[in-house]
């Protein structure tokens, strides 16, 4: 018997209130996570103070007598005036990891400032000792004088999963207590000049003021601080980045035990094997961290590491990008001995390497002049660098200066003016003939790859004539 229209609807309502009530159910419920971990989580103030200039010229004094002249003077300056302060004022987040006292929050928050405060969610305001700050990786640490405080329960964030829920709760532009949830969206991001952290990537609503405060797992675990954003406005794009809390403290330990980081130092400037380039190498696939320089009297050169070696495993960990590379090296006890494995001329080998303490500044190429001398090869002018030059670079009788590049091979390849071609094919490059003869060699359709120096760094480029 056919069903009647009513009978249908009924039917249908039905039907959507279960699915609804299954859908709801699957949503997880963070009301007794974030009661249980809010007192943990602590609103930061700092103060900077700065000396007030005045507005007058130099030498510039108001006449005695005159009618105001001690209020002109206070505002302005003058003779007689008294030298004023104005506080510089910033806001953050953090969480307490002991109970007495020790807080994790970001470096940002707390750089510069000449005093600290953390505001408990008990309205308690407790001054915070600076114990250690790193900028490499953006943690610092601090302590409060007080027993028997809440604190986070830590957790791992190698235990991420990507499209895991997460939570934080923070106080962005200073309203204190605040919770935003989304899930993991990506692991192990590289950012600019971030080199030595793998940032977890969440869709979670970060802001200012959030800066420092704890991402939370569905177990109510801290995995990770919240550290920054990507954003075209200034505000939340869905796009925030978290330091992994196993790496914060790693730091935080350090900092802890002697106020410095010590941190692996390889010696290589590396970048990503793309599938042009892999090709050129005879490689299955692009992968590992390709070596575009080594650093002179380095872990890596001592070592035996090469320039146009790939990395694509460091202790036992495989490097996919070579953006892995760095945190992993960063991370590594430069007491024991690091195992690298590489792809050198198509076959495998494992290195020994003993790395160093990561120094403040790693050498910089400067720019140089070149010899008067030129040619044209492969839609690009070429000069020959100069004695003088190789000198300066720290070059032994390597490189060749691109003077101009027009449209060909060397444009297509991405060669501009100002780079010094290295090697050519896995050669070193010493002279304007040398890249003539080795461009005649290369066969059509196939890729060669091309070191370069651009500006103090180096590159691989995939060249196809």
């Amino acid at each position: 018997m056919p069903m009647s229209f009513s009978r249908y609807l009924v039917f249908s309502l039905l039907l959507c209130v279960c699915f609804s009530k299954v859908s709801a159910n699957n949503l997880p419920d963070f009301t007794s996570l974030v009661e249980k971990n809010s007192q943990a989580v602590v609103n930061i103030s700092t103060t900077q103070k700065m000396q007030r200039q005045s507005a007058l010229p130099d030498g510039f004094e108001f006449p005695e007598n005159q009618p105001y002249g001690d209020l002109l003077r206070h505002f302005f300056g003058g003779r007689g005036s008294r030298p004023r302060q104005q506080e510089s004022r910033s806001l953050g987040s953090g969480f307490i990891i002991s109970k007495d006292g020790f807080v994790l929050t970001n470096h940002h928050v707390v750089k510069n400032a000449d005093e600290i405060f953390v505001r408990l969610q008990d309205r308690r305001e407790l001054k915070a000792e600076l114990i250690g700050s790193d900028e490499r990786t953006d943690v610092a640490l601090l302590k409060v004088e007080a027993q028997a405080l809440p604190v986070v329960k830590l957790g791992s964030s190698k235990e991420l999963k990507v499209g895991e829920w997460v939570f934080a709760i923070g106080s962005p532009f200073g309203f204190d207590s605040s919770v935003t949830a989304g899930i993991v969206s990506a692991k192990g991001r590289s950012l600019p000049n971030e080199n030595y952290v793998p940032f977890i990537q969440t869709d979670v609503a970060i802001n200012p003021g959030n800066s420092g405060g704890p991402l939370f797992n569905l177990d109510g675990e801290v995995v990770g601080i919240n550290s920054q954003i990507y954003s075209r406005s200034g505000g939340f794009m869905g796009l925030s980045f978290a330091i992994p809390i196993d790496v914060a403290l790693n730091v935080s330990q350090q900092l802890k035990e002697s106020g410095h980081v010590v941190r692996g130092w390889l010696g290589v400037r590396i970048q990503d094997v793309t599938r042009e380039l892999a090709e050129s190498f005879n490689m299955d696939k692009p992968q590992g961290a390709l070596v575009a320089q080594v650093i002179p009297k380095s872990p890596a050169e001592k070592a035996g590491i090469q320039v146009g070696d790939v990395i694509i495993a460091f202790n036992g960990e495989s490097i996919s990008r070579s953006s892995a590379l760095p945190p992993l090296v960063g991370a590594a006890n430069i007491s024991n001995k690091a195992q690298v494995k590489i792809i050198r001329n198509k076959k495998t080998k494992t290195l020994s390497v003993a790395l160093e303490n990561l120094p403040e500044d790693e050498q910089l190429i400067a720019n140089v002049k070149t010899e008067a001398k030129s040619d044209t090869v492969l839609g690009m002018t070429i000069k020959n660098l100069s004695k003088e030059a190789r000198e300066k670079l720290g070059f032994k009788d390597e490189g060749v200066m691109v003077e101009s590049v027009s449209e060909g091979v060397a444009s297509r390849a991405g060669i501009r003016p100002g780079d010094i071609i290295m090697q050519m094919d896995g050669q070193v490059v010493k002279n304007i003939y040398q890249i003539k003869e080795l461009s005649n060699k290369i066969k059509e359709g196939t890729f060669i790859s091309v070191l370069i120096n651009r500006q103090g760094n180096p590159i691989f480029l995939a060249l196809k004539k």
